[in-house]
């Protein structure tokens, strides 16, 4: 890091810890700590006591690290000052505008997809979901988020939905799921209400992890279902950059 008279040094080493404890997946040796940031014994002792007193780190009875419920704190502020809703408007406004048809955001919440918003241009269908709709592995947000699962709830939801689907392959929807990785884009035909298909397409982040799945709703005879039409394209090249507002590079 480069030193400079406008930063606090000893602030830019307390993060370099936090950073070093963010990034490892289980508790964090002080060796460990110490090998990582290049910090003396005696002053990485000084900060690994301080930001456990401020309980932005937590020492466990075998003396590693890990993050401290402070943290946690933190970042639920970000997440309700990060107002994801009112940053990707306009993009949601343009999606609408160009499929003429009506549009869903859904992120994952506890332990499975869940719409949290809808844009209805076309206010004379019935998409068979509102606000707070837990969404199926077989919706096209749904396949999204199986797409680009990254942890241990997402693979548990995506196993327990499975077993609710008689003759599933799951040979077959691996494929799928490594399509949608491909193009971008899943497919899904009449999920929840016949005659009422949709395509889904991730917000991703720096570190290709979904964010959010957005859904393009509309009777089935107008969702299109080649990946390389020029509507879904459109739509996949605005997920893009909403996407990188969040880091996201291809």
């Amino acid at each position: 890091m480069t030193k400079s008279s406008s930063t606090i040094g000893s602030l830019s080493q307390g993060i370099k810890i936090l950073d070093v404890v963010a990034q490892s997946d289980v508790p964090v040796k002080f060796t460990e700590l110490q090998q990582k940031t290049g910090i003396s014994k005696s002053n990485l002792y000084k900060y690994l006591n301080t930001l456990t007193q401020l309980d932005l780190l937590y020492r466990d009875r075998q003396g590693s690290y890990s993050l401290g419920y402070k943290l946690l704190e933190y970042g639920n502020a970000a997440m309700r000052n990060h107002d994801m809703i009112n940053k990707l408007s306009p993009y949601f406004k343009e999606i609408s505008n160009i499929t003429q048809m009506s549009t869903s955001l859904s992120v994952w919440l506890n332990d499975c997809p869940v719409i949290t918003n809808i844009w209805n241009t076309n206010y004379g269908i019935n998409i068979g979901a509102q606000i707070g709709t837990k969404l199926p592995l077989m919706s096209s947000a749904g396949k999204v988020f199986a797409a680009y699962a990254n942890s241990r709830e997402v693979a548990q939801w995506i196993k327990q939905e499975q077993e609710k689907i008689p003759n599933f392959s799951t040979e077959q929807f691996q494929k799928e799921l490594e399509e949608i990785r491909r193009s971008h884009v899943a497919f899904a035909k009449e999920p929840l209400v016949n005659h009422v298909s949709s395509f889904g397409v991730p917000i991703l982040n720096y570190q290709n992890e979904i964010i959010a799945a957005v859904a393009v709703i509309g009777f089935t005879e107008n969702i299109p279902t080649d990946p390389q039409d020029e509507m879904i394209q459109k739509v996949i090249d605005i997920c893009k950059e909403m996407s990188r507002i969040y880091g996201y590079r291809e």
